[in-house]
């Protein structure tokens, strides 16, 4: 990096903090500091709504996410505008019309304190992981590429967010969001189109598309009912709906964002922008990662993307094979860059698909090439993680971009982090004060003091986060590894809601043990690898409903009959 990029990375993060630090000093009560005095538009909600769901996560991996296996993680997103258009309809106005200042606390009105104290747990569980996971995520990419201390900037990361968070709450997460999001969208737009640009000149965007679609990274929906593919237009419709149900509408991290809205009409136009913007956006990401593939058609791309992996292999006694693979790719590549030019020069449909067999042929000898050099990568150390796609993107950024920009992707990358982050610690903070401090707590205090334990529990929440980044490990792809944590636990969540909601009848203590035998059974499920991730959001959420109505009828059923 060089001083100009440095300057850009360091201003921008400054500011932002100061700003946030600046702009929502002097928080006088509960109120203020948990849900910004309710002073929120719609369209503060909407763009904080968005930030908090992007993490750093989201523009490290889903370009490499399409790199490697094109558009149709798109599909993952499709039950997201579904699930906001019933959370606007049933739970915004639940939720204004209770003033609550968590979700859970409708379920003690509903059920009882221990359903109330049990969902709050697991929400604590789920995102206490998460929020550990959205530090490390950019800290063990910029680790490897930049050759950073990845102790240093887990703490540097977790710091700077914990500085606003604890200073401002909730109104300086909404505050820094909308300048995270300016920089973030600023970053992402300008890679595009220099992305686009660095093409060779007979290569137009439209020709980019045709060479990305002749290696199938085009393929967007899939309609099949394969339940072992991840990603179909059905998980995404019916699993993606369940999961964006539970994560916005039950999620303290997403309610609350909504909670500090003017009014009812503001949260709903707030979620209602989110749903709208929200799909086109990770279009747009994914596109951003399939154009890096196109690129990587005219230039030489590494073996493997992850430069730590590739230092210890090298170095290793496979550094001979491993220099094989390297010049097998590099054969592959030169005979593929010759059938790209035919494939966009030629005008005959029928020559355009045999070139097209061609080039697929050539992308699974590519790609069988590097599953070798990966299996070379882990016998030379155990220890180092294979699997490349989280490291796609940051390398292009590093190796091609201009600099000043290089400074700003970076900016990116840790103001995604900061902003995702930041809502997961004012959550945290916030759950762990009103649901189990103030509710368990035999005496009542005043005000002052739960401002005070609020911004206590935020930093120590922050200070969880920082310890769990410090000692996690990558896997496989981050993205989808949030994903996954979420999944296991929200489908549970979700039909503890459903039944609050809609079943009348059904009383705490069969609700309560029914999510104890929910969990259990899902954590079995997942551990056993019987249905894909997305599923397990439905397969949770009808279970709880299942169990918790077997059970009512069960205890009712038990229950001596009233002599009248």
């Amino acid at each position: 990096m060089e001083l100009l990029d440095w300057f850009v990375l360091i201003t921008t993060l400054f500011f932002i903090v100061s700003y946030g630090v600046w702009k929502t000093r002097g928080s006088k009560n509960v109120q203020d500091f948990l849900k910004g005095g309710n002073s929120s538009g719609w369209w503060t909600i909407g763009l904080s709504v968005m930030a908090t769901q992007a993490s750093a996560i989201t523009f490290l991996s889903t370009p490499g996410q399409a790199f490697h296996d094109g558009m149709g993680f798109v599909q993952f997103y499709f039950g997201l505008p579904i699930a906001m258009v019933v959370i606007c309809l049933v739970f915004i106005p639940l939720y204004h019309r209770l003033k609550v200042y968590t979700a859970y606390e409708f379920l003690e009105t509903r059920f009882d304190l221990k359903t109330r104290s049990l969902t709050a747990s697991l929400f604590l569980i789920q995102r206490g992981l998460s929020a550990g996971i959205t530090i490390f995520a950019p800290a063990i990419i910029l680790s490897a590429v930049l050759g950073w201390n990845l102790i240093f900037l887990n703490i540097f990361i977790g710091v700077l967010v914990i500085i606003y968070t604890v200073s401002g709450g909730t109104n300086a997460v909404s505050v820094t969001q909308k300048q995270q999001m300016a920089v973030i969208f600023a970053g992402m737009f300008a890679a595009f189109f220099i992305i686009i640009n660095y093409l060779p000149e007979n290569i137009t965007f439209s020709k980019a598309l045709d060479i990305a679609g002749a290696s199938g990274k085009m393929n967007i929906i899939d309609f099949s009912f394969d339940f072992d593919n991840r990603y179909t237009f059905w998980s995404g419709i019916i699993g993606g709906t369940f999961l964006a149900l539970s994560y916005f509408g039950t999620d303290q991290s997403q309610v609350q964002r909504y909670l500090s809205g003017k009014s009812i009409k503001q949260s709903q136009m707030g979620l209602i922008m989110n749903g709208i913007l929200k799909v086109p956006m990770q279009f747009f990401i994914l596109l951003v990662g399939v154009m890096v593939f196109v690129f990587y058609q005219f230039n030489p791309s590494p073996l493997n993307f992850n430069p730590v992996a590739t230092e210890s292999v090298v170095s290793s006694e496979y550094s001979k094979a491993y220099q094989n693979l390297e010049a097998q790719q590099k054969s592959i590549f030169e005979e593929k860059q010759q059938a790209i030019y035919r494939f966009v020069d030629s005008d005959k449909e029928t020559e355009k698909k045999s070139i097209q067999e061609t080039i697929i042929r050539l992308d699974k000898k590519d790609r069988a090439i590097r599953d070798e050099a990966k299996e070379l990568i882990s016998k030379s150390s155990t220890l180092i993680e294979t699997n490349d796609k989280d490291y796609v993107f940051i390398h292009f950024i590093l190796n091609n971009l201009p600099r000043g920009l290089i400074g700003l992707l970076l900016a990116v990358i840790l103001s995604a982090a900061m902003s995702s982050t930041a809502s997961e610690l004012n959550a945290l903070g916030t759950t762990t004060t009103m649901d189990l401090y103030k509710r368990n707590r035999r005496k009542e205090e005043n005000e002052t003091h739960y401002l005070k334990a609020s911004k206590w529990f935020t930093f120590l929440w922050g200070i969880i986060a920082i310890s769990i980044a410090c000692v996690a490990n990558l896997f496989d792809n981050l993205i989808q590894l949030v994903n996954i944590i979420g999944s296991i636990f929200y489908g549970n969540v979700l039909g503890i809601f459903l039944l609050a909601f809609f079943v009348h009848y059904v009383k705490g203590k069969a609700v309560f043990l029914a999510a104890l035998i929910t969990q259990a059974l899902v954590i079995y499920v997942w551990y056993m690898d019987w249905m894909p991730y997305l599923w397990l959001n439905l397969f949770g959420c009808a279970l709880v409903m299942y169990l918790a109505i077997m059970l009512q009828t069960f205890i009712k059923n038990a229950l001596p009959k009233t002599k009248v």
